[in-house]
């Protein structure tokens, strides 16, 4: 009976797609922003740095965010998940940073537990 749990469980972990990696260049869902994610720290940590604005987002007041972390060392809490500080335009919130697919991450913060927002990326392939 062991033996056959073992290998039922086991035939259930390679069923599981396996998630290309986060790393690359992402693009916010109003196309306004595109983010260098990279994994970082300890190498499992997941960091997202604003490298362009366009489209309207390149002006004075987002300009001083160009180059600047936006995924803040976040830590692995499941496969594809990561938690950790969000840093947009001035507000920092806690957040949740799922991949969704090899190309839509979505990003989940909350302020204070209670006023959360939910933005989609997508990889941006030139």
């Amino acid at each position: 009976m062991r033996k056959a749990v073992f290998v039922v469980g086991a035939v259930a972990l390679l069923a599981q797609p396996v998630m290309a990696s986060p790393i690359g260049i992402w693009e916010i869902e109003m196309r306004d922003s595109r983010y260098n994610v990279e994994m970082c720290g300890d190498g499992t940590q997941l960091c997202g740095t604003l490298i362009w604005l366009g489209n309207g987002a390149d002006n004075a007041e987002n300009l001083p965010y160009l180059n600047t972390l936006m995924i803040d060392h976040a830590s692995p809490v499941a496969p594809g998940q990561w938690k950790g500080d969000l840093h947009i335009y001035g507000q920092t919130a806690g957040g949740t940073i799922t991949q969704a697919s090899e190309d839509q991450i979505t990003l989940q913060g909350c302020v204070l537990g209670i006023i959360c927002k939910t933005y989609q990326m997508y990889r941006y392939v030139e």
